[in-house]
């Protein structure tokens, strides 16, 4: 398997003839990640990296760093009313929508150092020829069925309209947005169906008229008769799976309200179509008859893999020799654990289900909510345009990661980790080591990594072995749950001991006053740098890259975390051999100002559409002042 740090190929857009797919390995544990699928209607932002995408690097970065087996795949979901709502706005295509919108996604990933083996989309010939096999499958198992349902007509649009077509209040009691969807409150998060919603208006143009109901044929899922196998899988893997706390309550919600027949079809222009005769055209409503797109879009793993390799069922037709990793925000969670399950088991073939999934609790941003239809919030191309380097941002993400409840992002919270724990605690510490050995003789070591003759009965070094060694395994502990959050935590402790353990030891006294022990002290200090860059590459891999450099370490050779680093790792002093020439140091981290927060939010308080209109304004008003002056 490639290299944590190896450039992406298939992300690159380079050509993927020339490297060798990664395949399934026999004797070794081989990994399938996913991230859940961004909808190309707009930027992703924040919350939506965390929640789904960098998460799901940080763990397949991981794994690799342990030396499994590991393809992480990913891609833009094309299909469905989303696409067409913002099609309709910019007035374009959907296909020129999915061109621009999946650029600009793949653009942002490469920025914050996203390391998919394929980030592909949904809106594939391989994507129709595999959900119209699995959906024939269904038909012929007799688990579908065909009823006639009420759905909303707009009379001024003249079509039927798709759940995301439809905004009105939500009905649960105790929430009553007046803005919920009509497939899900965006507030509450409860499933909906557009004809439940009070006083309803129609989105699919200008209009805003109230719709009418008129039937409608539609094909349904009948999860209530699949309902034995998967409370069966549900039951097995849930638990062995190590299953986030909130999969389970949100699934076993699902199950307690009871299964009902689940709708698989809409009636629009952009989707993949339903291979059967009398819905391949309702020209009375100038639509076709296509998947919905939860039906369509978990399908989209797949045949992304199946754009990547051939041998795609060597991943996805592999389940005794393949654990598959899903990672997602809390309010897809039924979708991977109810409907895609489901939709596998009816088939009757032998698919590579889920183990685990880790879902996220939302990321709010500073006193409100982060909102890719309405534009809130800090987007991939802002963090972007902020000049705050991406390894700040994925650790701002990953350590604020929002695991058992909500969080919050603020630009004085990530002012405080970046100032406080990037700069004075981890760079300080990397820096302080790398600094004094390359100090010239007399004052220093000269670039040469000293030996370390007392390690094993100096006390200070064995007090900190010990502390290493502990959170070394409570790190490994962490990740392999998917605990990322504590992960990382565990992995800065260790820089917070080498803080603490070159004060106590006072080194630079030792150097005149007792050679030998600040030798040891040097010694084991850089092989608790050389620790610290293995086990942050999950969470940032440039980082890691610059400290190699430094180091004057291969990535190559020298970035993994085998069983036996593991063990070398509860004697840091051994993890660099003395004699090794280490590159020129460099600081690591810049800290951020008040000038610059304040700016930030000031900058950000406002939305996607006001922020371009105030760019445009002064852009306007600059080109006004250049013209008076010439």
């Amino acid at each position: 398997n490639r290299n944590p740090t190896t450039p992406i190929g298939a992300m690159a857009g380079l050509d993927q003839g020339a490297k060798k797919p990664v395949l399934p390995v026999a004797g070794r544990r081989n990994v399938l990640v996913t991230s859940a699928l961004p909808y190309v209607n707009n930027v992703p932002h924040l919350g939506n990296l965390v929640g789904c995408v960098l998460s799901a690097d940080a763990y397949a970065r991981y794994c690799r760093l342990r030396g499994h087996n590991v393809l992480f795949v990913c891609g833009t979901d094309e299909y469905g009313t989303a696409t067409e709502t913002r099609a309709m706005e910019e007035g374009c295509s959907p296909r020129e929508i999915c061109d621009k919108y999946h650029a600009i996604h793949k653009e942002v990933y490469e920025w914050f150092d996203i390391s998919f083996d394929h980030f592909g989309r949904t809106s594939s010939p391989q994507q129709t020829k595999i959900c119209q096999d699995i959906f024939q499958k269904l038909l012929d198992n007799n688990w579908l069925s065909e009823n006639t349902i009420q759905q909303l007509y707009c009379n001024s649009c003249q079509r039927f309209l798709a759940d995301r077509f439809v905004e009105g209040s939500c009905p649960k009691e105790g929430c009553g947005y007046e803005s919920a969807r009509g497939d899900q409150c965006e507030k509450c998060g409860n499933l909906l169906n557009s004809t439940e919603l009070i006083d309803p208006k129609c989105k699919a143009c200008v209009c805003g008229s109230t719709p009418c109901v008129r039937d409608t044929e539609h094909l349904f899922l009948e999860l209530p008769l699949l309902k034995q196998k998967l409370e069966e899988y549900i039951n097995e893997t849930s638990g062995t799976g190590s299953w986030s706390q909130n999969a389970v309550h949100a699934t076993n919600a699902w199950l307690k309200e009871g299964l009902k027949p689940r709708c698989i079809t809409r009636d629009l222009k952009w989707g993949v179509p339903v291979p059967l005769e009398k819905y391949k055209d309702k020209t009375a409503y100038e639509c076709v008859q296509v998947f919905y797109v939860w039906f369509d879009a978990p399908i989209g793993y797949i045949s992304i893999t199946a754009c990547y390799t051939p041998e795609w069922e060597k991943w996805w037709k592999n389940p005794e020799n393949v654990e598959l990793y899903q990672f997602m925000g809390k309010d897809n969670v039924p979708f991977h654990t109810v409907m895609f399950p489901s939709t596998l088991l009816g088939t009757g073939e032998n698919w590579t289900f889920m183990k685990t999934i880790s879902a996220t609790e939302y990321l709010s941003y500073e006193s409100g909510k982060f909102s890719k239809n309405k534009g809130i919030g800090v987007f991939g191309n802002d963090a972007k345009d902020t000049n705050i380097p991406p390894e700040v941002w994925r650790y701002y993400l990953l350590i604020n990661r929002p695991e058992a409840s909500d969080t919050q992002f603020t630009w004085t919270d990530l002012q405080a980790k970046l100032n406080n724990e990037l700069v004075n605690n981890l760079g300080n510490f990397i820096n302080r080591v790398l600094s004094f050995i390359a100090k010239p003789e007399g004052a220093g070591y000269g670039c040469i990594i000293p030996d370390a003759p007392d390690a094993d009965s100096h006390p200070k070094t064995q007090d900190l072995a010990t502390d290493v060694g502990r959170l070394v395994e409570e790190y490994i502990a962490a990740m392999d749950k998917v605990k990322l959050k504590q992960g990382l935590k565990n992995a800065i402790a260790i820089s917070t001991k080498g803080n603490e353990y070159l004060q106590t030891s006072k080194f630079w006294k030792l150097y005149t006053e007792d050679p030998v022990t600040c030798a040891t002290v040097v010694k084991t200090s850089v092989g608790l740098v050389y620790l610290l860059t293995c086990l942050l590459e999950p969470f940032m891999p440039s980082f890691t890259k610059q400290v190699l450099q430094q180091l004057n370490l291969c990535p190559e050779e020298h970035l993994s975390f085998s069983d036996e680093k593991r063990e070398k790792a509860k004697r840091p002093w051994d993890l660099i051999p003395s004699g090794h020439r280490i590159g020129k140091p460099a600081p690591l981290f810049k800290g951020l100002e008040n000038g610059a927060v304040n700016s930030f939010k000031e900058y950000y308080a406002g939305s996607q559409g006001e922020r371009l209109r105030a760019n445009i304004a002064a852009a306007k008003l600059e080109a006004t002042k250049l013209s008076g002056k010439c």
